[in-house]
């Protein structure tokens, strides 16, 4: 076949002959394979034919041997091209076998124009649907992930020597011994905002005294509880995530599987058990050292000594506010752990997977945490506790 393009006559667009322009009758004839792995090349094929404006051109597809939904997308692109250009274009030589796929490009890249031009407010509807949707599915995975955790928890309480006390020991140093210094200095940092900025109302009305049950009141039933559950999703949550997630990428897991351990045994029963252990015990450390913040500002800016804010203490707030806080705890370290070690389940198998999951993890465990927080307020406030 002559390679010149000499008027009147057909060429080939380049060497291979997937592509050949007859100026004089003006038609397209597509042969060979269009499909995923030709799919750049035919693009480019097409791009150099220039028909003539307001010229009725065809596409003769007889005599393509393959083609795929990449191939499909790539003709119904360079008809839609010629179109622009003012061309009446007509598709023959379409097989049963293609029709279909030829059907479908061009349903498709209608929709997307549709898509492109809707208004600003349906396509947020769109979005807004999407998300729900995605939400909803998340939500029914992380309840089924719940189910599968309560019924291998029950399993391996019943039978202990599935228990690997090992990995608990590590994990209850990794996520409550070694968080001791962080969630510490953040409870005494809360307590001493709290009874700084309570004196300085209460000091209007001359009941500076009253800053103690302030102080106590809020740490004990809520912040204490709170802000030790927010510290271990941001810093103990994300590392389950991190590290099962690594481990996925690095088909560990697959291994696990493949010599019969199951990996709810091997990596989340421990985690969830040491966060359970160790979150009521950071709470407490909480509850202490933020009533040592309170009861220091009491003292430098109140002139109420220690013993006197003891002794109120003691006289004025019931036992059942601190056990109030306490009860959330291993509630909170479940929610906690269960969603870092289900994001880490999910991690594809890219370092970008982790870090979104690990991402996740955070902003869920947070979220479910401080839901809880105001449905336990709700619930004892409306039995009188």
């Amino acid at each position: 076949m002559p390679s010149t393009r000499s008027p009147g006559r057909s060429w080939p667009v380049t060497g291979a002959k997937s592509l050949t322009w007859d100026k004089a009758d003006r038609v397209v004839r597509l042969a060979g394979r269009w499909d995923m792995a030709t799919v750049t090349a035919n693009a480019r094929l097409f791009d150099r034919v220039k028909p003539p404006k307001d010229a009725a051109v065809t596409i003769d597809l007889s005599e393509i041997e393959a083609m795929d939904s990449a191939g499909a997308w790539v003709i119904e692109r360079g008809r839609r091209a010629f179109a622009e250009r003012g061309a009446a274009v007509t598709l023959t030589g379409v097989s049963e076998r293609f029709a279909g796929l030829i059907e479908m490009a061009g349903k498709t890249d209608l929709q997307g124009a549709r898509t492109e031009r809707a208004r600003p407010f349906i396509r947020l509807l769109n979005r807004t649907g999407e998300r729900t949707v995605r939400i909803g599915g998340e939500f029914v995975l992380l309840t089924s992930f719940l189910g599968q955790l309560v019924v291998t928890l029950i399993v391996t309480l019943v039978r202990p020597a599935r228990l690997r006390f090992a990995s608990i020991s590590h994990h209850i140093e990794a996520t409550g011994i070694n968080a001791v210094p962080i969630v510490s200095l953040m409870a005494f940092l809360i307590g001493v905002v709290i009874a700084y900025q309570g004196a300085t109302q209460l000091r209007e009305f001359g009941a500076e005294i009253f800053v103690v049950e302030l102080t106590a009141i809020s740490i004990f039933r809520e912040l204490g509880v709170l802000i030790t559950s927010i510290v271990v999703a941001g810093r103990s949550g994300s590392a389950f995530t991190a590290q099962i997630g690594t481990m996925v990428v690095n088909q560990e897991v697959d291994a696990m599987r493949t010599l019969g351990l199951d990996p709810m045994v091997v990596l989340v029963v421990p985690r969830v058990i040491a966060l359970v252990i160790t979150l009521p015990l950071l709470t407490f450390v909480a509850n202490l050292v933020g009533v040592l913040g309170g009861a220091m500002i009491a003292w430098v800016s109140l002139d109420i000594s220690f013993g006197s804010f003891l002794i109120r203490l003691q006289s004025e707030i019931e036992i059942r506010t601190f056990f109030i806080g306490m009860v959330k705890a291993p509630i909170f370290a479940v929610i906690i752990a269960m969603v870092g070690c289900f994001q880490g389940m999910r991690v594809t198998g890219s370092a970008e997977s982790v870090g979104r999951r690990t991402t996740q993890a955070v902003v869920q465990g947070i979220m479910l945490v401080i839901v809880l927080d105001a449905g336990f307020s709700v619930v004892f406030a409306e039995l009188g506790i």
